[in-house]
């Protein structure tokens, strides 16, 4: 299973809005996505309300993990993950 790690660089973390554009973007993708932060047990990352439950900050580790074939979606996924989220149009 293809996986990525990264750190979340959104200055505020993944607060409503950001989490909102990050679950879309993983449901959207037809692949079984999952986020975890280091040590913790990973979540479903189409659902907003489980990863807004994670509480991550800006500064945080976390591992994607995707089914085969779900490479180009965990890339596009860190992008997010690596950019100022808040920045982004609605």
């Amino acid at each position: 299973m293809p996986q990525r790690t990264t750190t979340i660089a959104n200055p505020t973390g993944l607060h409503a809005r950001p989490a909102a554009l990050f679950a879309k973007t993983a449901g959207a993708s037809g692949h079984s996505i999952t986020i975890a932060r280091d040590g913790e047990a990973p979540i479903d990352a189409s659902s907003i309300l489980m990863i807004m439950g994670l509480g991550l900050a800006h500064g945080d580790a976390v591992t994607l993990v995707g089914d085969e074939g779900a490479d180009a979606i965990l890339d596009q996924l860190v992008e997010l993950l690596e950019s100022d989220l808040d920045s982004v149009p609605a």
